[in-house]
């Protein structure tokens, strides 16, 4: 009886095909690829995605390190004494915590992470992923300089962006399990260095960060200023517009006050919506919480986080503003 032969047979166009295709299609389309590369958007593409990842990747490193520190030396023990055991609790405590981690919201991500493996409930720590970078003191000086003399302002950003994590965080309370959150698993977890899982987490969490600063600088590049200036009259179409526009420019959030007072054709209220969206959910930021927690996870939260923080800065902005 013949003996069928399963080893499974290679594909005739794998990667490296795939790869030697493409080097072949630049060499001889040489011509057209040079006038391309050659043009002013493009330039214009390359320089703000340079910018959007070296103004991140500091305080990217920064977080990550503060993650490893999180999870080898952080005791469940020491956790359960700095955050109250009742989740409803916890949450709100959580989000005042968030003022000491001076850094934009790059870090915040891997921290929220390195806290959950820690044992801190899911709801806290996210709600402390939303809180630091929007109430921590660099940026409150921040918002201080950009807006002088407006006081209000940086109340409303701080009480807005508190308030938004908070609510989101009782609400990732409310899902509990149906919250669809995973997390990356480690293996043999007990067994690595401080730099290794620190590079690990790097590595991984930087590949999203670069993914998510090509589409913020596309959208920043290509897309016309005259459609946010179209709106810029319309009270609630010209806060709708800077809701949006702080999604995809994926801006630091120590310098986003600098950007929002420059931006004197929109209302305060609108100019308060750009500086507690951009911190709480930006394009780059949706890029990296879905490869540390999952894609349905990012599916479910990331519009829940966008309206929360829409509608808390235009309350904030109607009451103080």
């Amino acid at each position: 009886m013949t003996q069928l032969d399963t080893t499974p047979r290679r594909r005739w166009i794998g990667q490296a095909e795939l790869v030697a295709l493409a080097a072949l299609a630049v060499m001889l389309g040489q011509h057209w690829v040079r006038q391309a590369l050659d043009g002013e958007a493009l330039r214009t593409w390359c320089t703000m995605f340079v910018a959007v990842v070296v103004q991140s990747t500091p305080f990217l490193v920064a977080g990550v390190l503060l993650s490893a520190s999180i999870s080898r030396f952080l005791s469940e023990g020491a956790l359960r004494r700095l955050i109250p055991e009742n989740p409803v609790l916890a949450v709100p405590v959580a989000g005042i915590a968030g003022v000491g981690l001076p850094g934009c919201e790059c870090a915040a991500v891997p921290v929220a992470d390195g806290l959950m493996r820690r044992g801190l409930h899911q709801a806290a720590a996210l709600t402390f992923l939303l809180a630091a970078p929007a109430v921590n003191p660099a940026v409150i000086v921040s918002t201080a300089v950009a807006f002088r003399g407006n006081h209000a302002m940086v109340f409303a950003r701080v009480g807005a962006s508190l308030v938004t994590a908070i609510l989101v965080g009782w609400w990732c309370l409310a899902r509990g399990d149906r919250l669809r959150l995973e997390q990356r698993a480690r293996v043999h977890e007990h067994e690595e260095t401080f730099l290794g899982a620190a590079l690990h987490d790097f590595l991984y969490a930087g590949g999203f960060l670069v993914i998510g600063a090509m589409a913020a600088a596309a959208i920043n590049t290509f897309v016309p200023p005259r459609i946010l200036d179209a709106v810029a009259g319309h009270a609630l179409l010209g806060a709708l517009a800077l809701g949006a526009f702080a999604f995809v420019a994926a801006l630091c959030s120590e310098s986003d006050a600098f950007v929002a007072a420059s931006l004197t054709s929109f209302s305060d209220s609108a100019k308060l919506v750009f500086l507690v969206v951009g911190p709480a959910m930006d394009i780059k930021l949706a890029s990296m919480e879905s490869g540390q927690f999952g894609i349905g996870f990012a599916r479910e939260f990331v519009p829940v986080v966008l309206v929360v923080a829409v509608l808390t800065a235009l309350t904030a902005g109607w009451i103080l503003l």
